[in-house]
C-alpha cells in the first residue's frame, strides 16, 4: 500500500508542476504577443525596447559578476553569505577612494580625497573624472577595489568564519548577517551616509534603430569590456589551473577533496580572494555606470543576486553569470508593462519562485536550493 501511496503521490506532484508550467507557458506566450502587436501598432516603440534591453544587459553584468563570487562561496563552504552585498559597497568604497586619490591630486585634501568627498564642493564631476579624461585613476580604483575587497574579505573570514566552520551552515548564515550589519553601519561612519556623484558626463554613441535611437556611453563600454574580462578570467583559472581544479574538486567533494591531498585550507582562502575582489570589482562598476554612491546600494542589490545565482544554480559560475542577465534584463523588460523603480523586482523575485518549484537546482543544475 505504501507504493502504491508514494506513486500516487508522485503523481499528484507531477500534475501540480504541469499545470504551473503550462500557467506560465501559456502567461509567456500572451506577453509575448503583447510585446509583438504592441510594436506591429506602434504602441510600443523598438528604441525603447533596444534602451531597456541595453540597460538590462549593464544591469545584468554588474549582478552576474558579483553573483559568481557568491556561488563560489556556497559551492565551497556551503553557507549563503548574507555579508556578500555589504562587499559590493566596500569595495566600491575603497576603489572610488582611490579614483578621487589619483584624478583629483591637490585639488583637496588627501582625507576628503580618500573618503570620496564626503562633504559637497569636491566632487567627481567638479574632479572631471570620467573614462575618458581620467582613465589611469578610473583602472587604478578598478584594481584597487578588487585587491582591497579581496583583502577585507580574507581578513573577515580569518577573524568571524574560520572559528566557526566546523559549526554547519546556519551558524555561518547567521553571523555573516552580523558582519553585514558592522559594516554597512562602519560604512556609514566613515564615509557618511550622504550620496554623492562620483563622475563626470562623457560622450556616448548613438545607435540607430527603427524609430529612434540607443544611447551607450564611455562608462556602459567600460562596464561591458571590464565584466567580460573578468569572467572570462575566472573561466580560465577554473578550467586551466591546478588552483581551478582544487575548487571545482572540493565544490563537488569536500571530504574526498581533503583525503586525496588538496590544500582545502588554501583552496578556502582563494576562494575567498576571488570571490571579495569579484564582488569589489561589481561594485566599483556599478557605481561608474550610475554616478553616484551611497552606503546601502550593495545591501539592495543583494536579494537580486541571491535571485539570480538560485535561478542559474547555486554552485555554478556560468549559472551566475547567465542568472544575472536574465534577472537585468527581465526587470529592464517589464517596465513595458510595470511601473519603474521598485515595481520591476517582482518579475526578479517572481523567476526565481517559480524556478524554485519547476527546478530546485536551477537551471545551470547547481546544488539543490529548496
Amino acid at each position: 500500500m505504501s507504493t502504491v501511496d508514494d506513486v500516487v503521490t508522485r503523481g499528484r506532484d507531477m500534475t501540480g508542476e504541469q499545470i504551473l508550467l503550462l500557467v506560465v507557458t501559456i502567461g509567456a506566450v500572451v506577453l509575448l504577443g503583447d510585446l509583438l502587436v504592441g510594436i506591429l501598432d506602434g504602441t510600443y516603440s523598438v528604441s525603447r525596447l533596444g534602451r531597456y534591453v541595453t540597460e538590462g544587459i549593464l544591469y545584468g553584468l554588474i549582478i552576474g559578476l558579483a553573483g559568481i563570487g557568491l556561488s563560489m562561496t556556497y559551492s565551497i563552504l556551503n553557507f549563503a553569505n548574507f555579508a556578500h552585498g555589504d562587499y559590493v559597497t566596500t569595495g566600491a568604497f575603497i576603489g572610488w577612494g582611490g579614483t578621487y586619490l589619483v584624478a583629483g591630486w591637490g585639488s583637496a585634501t588627501v582625507g576628503h580625497l580618500a573618503l570620496v568627498g564626503p562633504q559637497r564642493g569636491v566632487g567627481g564631476a567638479q574632479i572631471g573624472i570620467a573614462i575618458t579624461s581620467t582613465p589611469l585613476a578610473i583602472l587604478a580604483g578598478l584594481a584597487l577595489a578588487g585587491v582591497g575587497s579581496a583583502l577585507l574579505v580574507l581578513l573577515i573570514d580569518r577573524i568571524a568564519y574560520k572559528p566557526m566552520r566546523g559549526s554547519g551552515g546556519i551558524p555561518l548564515l547567521i553571523t555573516s548577517i552580523g558582519v553585514a550589519f558592522a559594516l554597512r553601519y562602519l560604512l556609514v561612519f566613515v564615509y557618511s551616509s550622504r550620496t554623492r556623484g562620483t563622475t563626470a558626463s562623457v560622450p556616448s554613441a548613438e545607435l540607430l534603430l527603427v524609430d529612434g535611437y540607443v544611447s551607450v556611453d564611455a562608462h556602459d563600454a567600460t562596464l561591458i569590456v571590464a565584466a567580460v574580462v573578468l569572467m572570462i578570467g575566472v573561466h580560465l583559472l577554473l578550467q586551466r589551473t591546478k588552483l581551478g581544479t582544487a575548487m571545482r574538486a572540493m565544490s563537488d567533494n569536500k571530504d574526498l577533496a581533503l583525503v586525496t591531498g588538496i590544500p582545502t585550507e588554501r583552496v578556502i582562502r582563494w576562494t575567498w580572494l576571488i570571490g571579495g575582489g569579484l564582488a569589489g570589482s561589481a561594485g566599483y562598476l556599478m557605481v561608474l555606470w550610475t554616478g553616484t554612491i551611497n552606503w546601502q546600494f550593495g545591501w539592495l542589490l543583494l536579494l537580486l543576486i541571491f535571485a539570480a545565482v538560485i535561478l542559474g544554480g547555486i554552485g555554478s559560475i556560468y549559472g551566475a553569470i547567465f542568472g544575472g542577465l536574465v534577472i537585468g534584463i527581465s526587470m529592464h523588460m517589464s517596465m513595458i508593462w510595470l511601473p519603474g523603480g521598485d515595481f520591476t523586482t517582482i518579475t526578479a523575485f517572481a523567476m526565481m519562485i517559480l524556478v524554485l518549484l519547476l527546478k530546485p537546482s536551477g537551471l545551470f543544475g547547481g546544488k539543490t536550493t529548496a
